[in-house]
């Protein structure tokens, strides 16, 4: 049995949760301005030095835009201020090698289904371009991890959804950085290129069909089995 040391959570942290609980409940919005310093050491009963902690965390993730001389306010959300702290994290966080695989699951299952819904012949090109290096690849001996990449992107792009395409290419990006190794070793079986080479073309297939379901389940398939070849090259590396 492995346990691991219970951690307190900062006073810094749990100012950041207070402030981003407003803010997603609608009770700060856009352009408000937050109380000044003083006033916030007040209400929270903490020292000044959490309270610059705090909104100097929360000027990193892009909630809080300080002007000099104005005060601090509240921004407008977009998709760079969700997904870049989002990135960082996932940079930094360690032993989350797995956790990526599962977020990846949740979100290109239904990412496929999206695109087999929503691809036009454009994105449907990008799919078989990538399929071609892939398989170039697979002729020549490469590894022919960029092509895999591209192939993901592709498929992320067809589902028209920026949000969604946004966050997964933040994963991909992130383990394509974190994972390198390990990933090298999923290529080292000599069957294993040929295999991944299939099952993409076949989800490209169901995808090029328009077919959701069908999409779905084969990739589905597909990242249960990089994910468990993942854990084994995982484990022994880590022997």
């Amino acid at each position: 049995m492995i346990l691991k040391p219970i951690r307190t959570r900062k006073i810094y942290e749990q100012i950041v949760d207070q402030i981003g609980q407003l803010v997603a409940q609608g009770q700060l919005k856009p352009g408000d301005r937050l109380p000044s310093e003083r006033e916030l050491v007040e209400r929270f009963q903490v020292s000044r030095a959490s309270i610059r902690e705090a909104i100097s965390a929360l000027e990193m993730m892009g909630l809080i835009e300080v002007r000099s001389g104005e005060g601090t306010y509240i921004r407008q959300v977009n998709i760079e201020s969700v997904v870049t702290p989002l990135a960082w994290m996932l940079f930094i966080e360690k032993d989350t090698d797995l956790e990526l695989y599962e977020a990846r699951k949740i979100l290109e299952v239904q990412a496929a289904g999206l695109a087999a819904e929503r691809a036009d012949e454009n994105e449907i090109c990008e799919m078989f371009e990538a399929l071609e290096v892939m398989r170039r690849d697979l002729e020549l001996y490469h590894l022919g991890e960029e092509a895999d990449h591209n192939f993901h992107y592709a498929i992320a792009r067809a589902t028209h959804n920026k949000i969604l395409f946004r966050l997964m290419n933040t994963l991909s990006d992130t383990m394509r950085k974190t994972l390198k190794s390990s990933r090298s070793k999923l290529y080292e079986h000599k069957d294993t290129p040929e295999k991944l080479y299939r099952e993409h073309l076949f989800i490209y297939e169901a995808i090029k069909n328009h077919d959701a379901e069908k999409a779905q389940k084969l990739m589905l398939d597909h990242l249960v089995g990089v994910e468990n070849q993942l854990a084994k090259a995982i484990i022994l590396e880590s022997k």
